[in-house]
């Protein structure tokens, strides 16, 4: 009895994957059966666009760089290399957890791109489990250490890079957003504004180019650490773009004095959201009257921007320029506020300039629905900024796909999920001699066309 219990228990997903044949309904006087011997295959054919890319780039072999490596290299079947392009890549091809890894090892594709050259199987979840969590631990099992301001610094230069040297201005995109927390994490604190316990990472974009990501505990304001991001932020730009004017923009989380005066003691605009107050209200009680009449005669809603010269009661130094947007939305006022250094039109700063911080919110989104940046569920607080840089490295990856190889393309404008199901995922069979490797991808695949003309771009970068 105890036999057959064992036999009912045993794992229902291992029995029914060894089945020789899988019957499905009938398709007219036809049989449909599927069978798991399709011989050496894989669901990633636009794997090799990621690799290509990788190589010319330097990205995941520089990113090997900044870690520390102490194991005896006679004993070891995965190099941090390889291990790092592995994660890496798998973040960028949809897989956000380790536990994938396991049998995601043994997939051909993901072993070229890691650069395994004779098809080794790839590292196991523990083994790359024990790669993250080196970054907080140490002794003697752990003999990999990650260098956090390397790491923190290749980031950077990576995302700087994507600016032209002749470049006039540059906007840097500040935000916050939650991580939650999947358990008693290092670090766990309850957020009073998202509702939940979690971390607050800040960002930094410029463009679509990420070149800050720094996991933070929910225990500060939203702004925390900002001036010393944009000290190492601003210095890179100026490195790579000396003549250009740089603006920083962010909402009205970040609309502090000590902000403010950084930018201004350091020649650097800004634009930021400004939260409404009694004062600053009954400054544009006039502009939303003229709105509200406005609204009245169209039958719809009005806007009038109105320069406010305004400085706190004790919180400011000094006063700044505050454009107003008195808006009415048919039957109720919206006021709205920014605080800028720039001298530009206050209508076209506030709607070309300050609503184009949306864009960035939109980035941030990619990097959490898309490249799993939300999903830092180690233990400790160090292996989770680990992996947040893990996804903003997956995350530039795709990005310079975007932006160079996809320009012109249906996926100019494309989110990561969007280009990876379009582009990545590509059913391929993959046959492997001693001279070649040779990937069959789908002869009906919609993405033909455009796999072909991405990697006639690619194969122009350098090797």
């Amino acid at each position: 009895m105890k036999q057959d219990r064992t036999k009912k228990h045993a794992d229902p997903l291992q029995a029914d994957c060894h089945q020789s044949e899988l019957e499905f309904q009938a398709l007219g006087s036809r049989q449909v059966i599927a069978t798991f011997d399709g011989g050496t295959l894989s669901t990633d054919g636009g794997s090799l666009l990621l690799r290509d890319l990788d190589r010319s780039m330097g990205l995941t072999r520089k990113l090997a760089g900044c870690f520390v490596d102490k194991r005896d290299a006679k004993r070891i079947d995965h190099s941090v290399q390889t291990m790092v392009a592995q994660r890496v890549l798998a973040i960028a091809l949809g897989y956000e957890d380790l536990n994938d890894h396991q049998t995601l090892r043994h997939d051909p594709l993901l072993s070229a791109a890691a650069a395994k050259e004779h098809g080794e199987v790839l590292a196991s979840a523990p083994t790359l489990n024990r790669l993250e969590l080196s970054s907080h631990r140490s002794g003697r099992y752990h003999k990999v250490r990650v260098e956090a301001p390397q790491v923190r610094e290749l980031l950077l230069k990576t995302g700087v890079q994507s600016l032209r040297r002749g470049q006039r201005e540059v906007v840097i995109d500040l935000d916050a957003t939650d991580d939650p927390l999947h358990g008693q994490q290092e670090g766990r604190f309850f957020q009073g504004y998202y509702k939940s316990y979690c971390y607050l990472p800040l960002y930094a974009f410029i463009g679509d180019a990420i070149v800050w990501a720094q996991l933070r505990t929910a225990d500060r304001d939203a702004c925390d650490g900002t001036v010393e991001a944009l000290d190492q932020i601003v210095a890179a730009i100026r490195r790579r773009c000396p003549r250009a004017r740089i603006i920083v923009r962010a909402d009205s989380g970040f609309c502090r004095e000590s902000i403010m005066v950084w930018c201004e003691s350091h020649g650097v605009d800004y634009v930021l959201g400004l939260g409404r107050n009694k004062r600053l209200v009954a400054e544009l009680a006039a502009a939303l009257a003229r709105a509200r009449m406005r609204a009245c005669q169209c039958g719809g809603t009005a806007r009038v921007y109105h320069d406010i010269d305004y400085t706190t009661l004790t919180s400011w130094s000094r006063s700044r320029r505050v454009i107003g947007k008195a808006e009415w939305l048919r039957d109720k006022a919206n006021p709205r506020f920014i605080v800028t250094s720039l001298k530009r039109n206050g209508e076209e700063l506030y709607e070309r300039v300050y609503c184009a911080r949306g864009e960035m919110e939109n980035r941030i989104k990619e990097q959490q629905q898309d490249l799993f940046a939300d999903r830092l569920s180690s233990a400790g607080f160090a292996a989770n900024q680990l992996r947040l840089w893990l996804s903003a490295f997956a995350y530039q990856l795709v990005e310079r796909l975007r932006a160079y190889a996809l320009k012109g393309t249906a996926l100019a404008q494309a989110t990561v999920g969007t280009i990876r199901l379009k582009l990545f995922k590509l059913a391929a069979r993959v046959e492997v001699s001693v001279r070649r490797i040779r990937v069959r991808l789908s002869e009906s695949s919609p993405s033909r066309a455009l796999f072909a003309h991405v990697w006639q771009k690619l194969r122009a970068l350098p090797g």
